[in-house]
């Protein structure tokens, strides 16, 4: 999940979703936020061997109860989870101990904006997993992902990201508006710029203290997730400034940032997090990995209160990997983990708890939300909004720098524009020149 991350989002990671995942994430909310980790070849008391998994985000296996269950049916290991928020941080650090041969978790997670990068440059640094699994459990196009030109599969994949909307019922009530998921995902469908005329509507009558949407960079992956040429052509020539998936994502996000629609929040930030537990925006793009991130945040207080709706159109946002660097200490434990988290029966486990939809497509027929979930989400058929997202995804290609230019036109570009007032124009000139200190241009 993941966001992004997980969820990225775990998503949301999609991630959003992804988050999924993951994404995970979509970057998505972790145990701690420094990411800080000790690497591996760490022994416990006993003699048992304890192995590091290094995240970012809520990848769902400590929640799940995974890590408990599987150090009972091997008593010998322990596990430590070591949790960076955001992956933009994350990544970053990963590349660095690669690169280093030293100071890796024994599994390394890695995010879908960053699975090229890996694929293309740190190929040797990992684990040929490919030797180790039947790659038949894991979606096609996800196996594809991780492998390297010359056949190398260095990460198995953990959930991707379907999206949805994610919508405040009673703050839609108070202004005036449809509640009803069908007939709201019928207003916007095809559409994100019917999905922005009703945030105008909703600002008429808006409950005092809300907005429609938490963010315009939010928006902004939501659509760019939808859309199937991205930051990278096909040969991987960088075409982000000509692609008509980024302009079409760039004009609604604009949309939005210069109304007064937008609560004006950076995700994954504590203000963010605030904001769900304020009930301060009324709607989110939701990878699927995004729906144990909102419950989490949320609290007891939005229980019932949100529901989740058909997006405008289906994208995928965040989804995540998780691979054995060679420098580990412990590969071969670390390889039968790997193995055992990402089964579909493992997969299916994470999806009843937070709903991160699994890679692995014997997963699906078992997938249930927990009845916290369900309740929580006001009995939206969470499993079937999003199995019907993830059957009409594009194709869509990556790059060696795609997550680093998405952060640039998100975190530089559009939050220029949302939060300090700049012009469209400035926006994109702002993006522009981190992105070409980034390629190095």
């Amino acid at each position: 999940m993941r966001t992004t991350t997980r969820r990225s989002h775990r998503l949301l990671a999609l991630a959003a979703v992804a988050a999924l995942t993951t994404g995970v994430l979509a970057g998505c909310a972790g145990d701690s936020d420094d990411g800080d980790s000790s690497g591996s070849g760490n022994n416990s008391g006993g003699g048992k061997t304890t192995l590091t998994v290094g995240t970012f985000g809520v990848f769902g296996y400590k929640q799940a109860g995974l890590y408990d269950e599987y150090t009972k049916l091997h008593p010998d290991i322990t596990i430590k989870e070591n949790v960076t928020t955001r992956t933009d941080v994350y990544w970053p650090k990963v590349l660095t101990r690669l690169q280093a041969g030293s100071g890796t978790d024994d599994i390394q997670a890695i995010e879908v904006g960053n699975i090229t990068e890996a694929v293309q440059t740190q190929g040797s640094k990992f684990v040929d997993l490919g030797k180790e699994v039947d790659k038949s459990q894991w979606l096609d196009w996800k196996n594809a992902q991780a492998t390297t030109a010359d056949g190398k599969l260095i990460g198995l994949g953990t959930d991707i990201g379907p999206m949805a909307i994610c919508y405040r019922k009673d703050l839609f009530q108070k202004a005036g508006l449809e509640t009803d998921r069908t007939k709201l995902a019928a207003q916007w469908k095809g559409d994100w710029n019917k999905y922005v005329d009703l945030g105008k509507q909703y600002m008429k009558k808006a409950p005092s203290g809300t907005k429609f949407v938490d963010s315009a960079s939010s928006v902004y992956n939501a659509v760019l997730n939808g859309e199937s040429e991205r930051y990278y052509d096909k040969s991987g020539k960088v075409v982000w400034d000509k692609s008509s998936g980024v302009k079409n994502a760039w004009d609604v996000a604009m949309s939005v940032a210069t109304s007064n629609m937008s609560a004006k929040l950076k995700q994954f930030d504590k203000p963010w997090d605030q904001g769900y537990a304020n009930a301060s925006f009324a709607t989110v793009a939701c990878p699927a990995w995004m729906i144990g991130y909102i419950q989490e945040k949320s609290g007891d207080a939005g229980k019932g209160k949100w529901d989740v709706a058909a997006a405008p159109t289906a994208g995928n946002w965040g989804g995540a990997f998780i691979g054995v660097p060679t420098a580990g200490k412990h590969q071969k434990e670390a390889i039968a983990l790997a193995k055992w988290l990402t089964a579909p029966e493992q997969q299916a486990k994470v999806f009843a708890k937070q709903a991160s939809f699994p890679s692995a497509p014997a997963a699906y027929s078992t997938l249930k939300p927990a009845p916290a979930t369900t309740e929580f989400f006001s009995n939206a058929p969470i499993t079937q909004i999003f199995s019907d997202a993830a059957k009409t995804i594009p194709a869509q290609i990556f790059g060696v720098k795609d997550q680093p230019i998405n952060t640039a036109l998100t975190d530089i570009g559009i939050l220029q524009v949302e939060q300090k007032g700049k012009s469209p124009e400035q926006g994109w000139d702002a993006a522009t020149n981190e992105i070409k200190d980034v390629l190095g241009q």
